[in-house]
C-alpha cells in the first residue's frame, strides 16, 4: 500500500507579501561601482549595512540576474557611493538596466587604484571585497573598508513605499 504525503507549502511568505513589508521600511540609497576590466559598472543599492567598526566591514546585497552581477563577482574591490536627496536621477540611472550608466550626464573619476567613483555624491568608501555569501537568489558581498570620504553636510537621498525621498 503506498501512502501519498500531502507536501507542504514553502516555508516564509510570498514575495509580493515580504515586498509589501519592506515598502514601509525607509533606506538610505546608495550606488555602488566597481572597475573589473571590462569597463566601470554599477548599480543602485539600499541594502548597505555597516557590519564591523574593528575591522571596518560593510555588506551590501547584489541579485543574481542583475547586470552588474558578473562585475562585482569578478571584482575585488568596490566603492560605495552615498547619495544626496538632490541626486534622485543619479540613483534611477544606475537602477536602469540596458544602458550606459556611465556615460553624459553621469560624472566620474577613477580613484587611483581604478575603482570609479561618481563626483558630487555626499561620500564614498572604498572597499576591498573580503567575502560573497550565497543567500537566496542574491549574494551577500562583505567589503573591508580602505578609505573613505565625506563631504559637507547635505540631507541623504531615501527609498520609501516605492519612491525616492529626502529628510
Amino acid at each position: 500500500m503506498t501512502t501519498t504525503v500531502p507536501s507542504l507549502p514553502a516555508p516564509g511568505i510570498a514575495p509580493e507579501r515580504f515586498k509589501k513589508i519592506f515598502r514601509n521600511h525607509p533606506a538610505g540609497v546608495v550606488v555602488v561601482t566597481v572597475g573589473a576590466g571590462r569597463g566601470p559598472a554599477g548599480f543602485t543599492a539600499t541594502s548597505l549595512t555597516s557590519l564591523s567598526l574593528e575591522p571596518p566591514l560593510v555588506s551590501f546585497g547584489i541579485g543574481v540576474t542583475a547586470s552588474s552581477w558578473p562585475h562585482v563577482e569578478q571584482a575585488g574591490s568596490a566603492v560605495v557611493n552615498f547619495l544626496g536627496a538632490d541626486q534622485e536621477q543619479l540613483a534611477r540611472t544606475f537602477a536602469t538596466s540596458g544602458i550606459d550608466r556611465f556615460a553624459e550626464p553621469t560624472r566620474w573619476r577613477r580613484l587611483p587604484q581604478g575603482e570609479p567613483v561618481l563626483d558630487g555624491v555626499t561620500g564614498w568608501l572604498h572597499l576591498r571585497i573580503e567575502q560573497i555569501v550565497p543567500a537566496g537568489d542574491h549574494r551577500v558581498v562583505i567589503g573591508r573598508v580602505q578609505d573613505s570620504w565625506a563631504g559637507g553636510a547635505r540631507s541623504p537621498l531615501l527609498f520609501h513605499d516605492g519612491g525616492y525621498h529626502s529628510l
